[in-house]
């Protein structure tokens, strides 16, 4: 269960380590008729990112192995996916946080949990600007 390929909307990426968050995300992503693409830590992500091209990543940042602000700097670092755009996810909603992923290049910064309406609203905002 890492693709839902029935959508044909954009490709958007969901990194978390929660099978919850990860759930709801591809839930409310595909139901508003986007393909999704599911990463339990950021060496899953970086395998998969090459294959499906999201349109926009979703990253949580306190993860094992390879945390969020990690992943996010090394998909900015590639040339291929520096445009892409990155939003962090956090259960905290620090000042601190948000300015250490504007520092690795995040597009924006979305507190959990979050509802169906605030994640769909990042995913309009984010993948309008690409247009």
């Amino acid at each position: 269960m890492t693709t839902s390929q029935q959508a044909s909307g954009p490709t958007i990426m969901v990194i978390d380590d929660s099978n919850t968050i990860r759930r709801s995300a591809e839930i409310f992503l595909t139901q508003a008729g986007y393909q999704v693409v599911l990463a339990e830590d950021g060496f899953d992500a970086l395998a998969k990112i090459n294959d499906h091209h999201p349109a926009l990543v979703f990253c949580d940042i306190l993860m094992p192995r390879l945390d969020g602000y990690q992943t996010c700097a090394l998909i900015k670092k590639s040339a291929r996916f520096h445009a892409t755009p990155v939003v962090m996810l956090s259960s905290k909603d620090g000042l601190f946080d948000r300015a250490r992923g504007a520092m690795v290049g995040s597009s924006a910064y979305l507190t959990k949990p979050f509802s169906k309406d605030t994640l769909l609203a990042a995913v309009r905002e984010h993948t309008a600007q690409q247009a």
